[in-house]
């Protein structure tokens, strides 16, 4: 059997803190220009476009959880992911703003609270860290490196990006009601500790966690005032 994973261990911590040193080293070789821009881009297009497929032999490895919840892409932050290749592949505008937007407010909990069951050195631990690691840094990549902003007025970017995940968010009760699964933890919280269970019981959680979602991502929309901003997409 696995060794299950324990969070906020060494492993956990030194998980964390390799992952923040790749990306930092792509945002610099990205900001260098040139071929080293292209390259760094490349390279975080290709890692959030292969990590679900990768994320499937991870798990398939091991006689782990295959349960629907980690065999179907409908997590957010699996959808993080695609978004996130694309925008860096094709520069839309709005591929990019829901990469930024769920990739700092959604997918870093995931780094610090992982829902994950096995831990160091198995293949789904690597996966899952890299997975959610590549997100958040095209995030940080896209404005520092690309140039995006968010659309113009500044609250406009936000309330788009509201309405996604509230569209979202249906389609993942629909899911859950129909497989009995549980994508986006709009069906329970996950089995780790995270800032869900002190959100309340279920369905209020889900409110809840909407109301942050919108506080997030309005603050993350702050520092772009002041700033050229985005009057369209592309």
């Amino acid at each position: 059997m696995p060794r299950a994973f324990q969070p906020f261990t060494p492993e956990h911590l030194y998980a964390v803190l390799a992952g923040a040193v790749v990306i930092a080293l792509l945002i610099l070789l990205g900001r260098m220009g040139g071929r080293r821009r292209l390259c760094a881009a490349w390279v975080l297009a290709f890692t959030n476009l292969a990590a679900y497929p990768l994320g499937q032999a991870a798990w398939l490895s091991l006689a782990a959880d295959k349960s629907l919840d980690n065999l179907i892409p409908f997590h957010l932050c699996d959808i993080a992911a695609i978004t996130g290749g694309f925008a860096l592949l094709t520069r839309n505008h709005l591929l990019a703003t829901l990469t930024y937007f769920w990739g700092l407010a959604a997918t870093i909990q995931g780094l610090l609270t992982p829902a994950i069951t096995v831990g160091f050195p198995h293949w789904p631990f690597i996966m899952f860290f890299v997975h959610h690691f590549v997100i958040v840094g095209t995030a940080l990549y896209l404005p520092i490196v690309e140039g995006w902003r968010p659309k113009t007025p500044l609250w406009r970017s936000p309330v788009e990006v509201f309405l996604w995940s509230l569209a979202y968010l249906a389609f993942a009760m629909t899911v859950n009601r129909l497989l009995g699964t549980n994508f986006g933890f709009a069906a329970g919280p996950p089995p780790n500790p995270s800032l869900i269970d002190h959100l309340g019981p279920w369905p209020w959680y889900l409110l809840a966690m909407a109301g942050i979602g919108l506080v997030l991502y309005f603050l993350l929309a702050l520092p772009f005032a002041g700033r050229r901003a985005a009057r369209g997409g592309r």
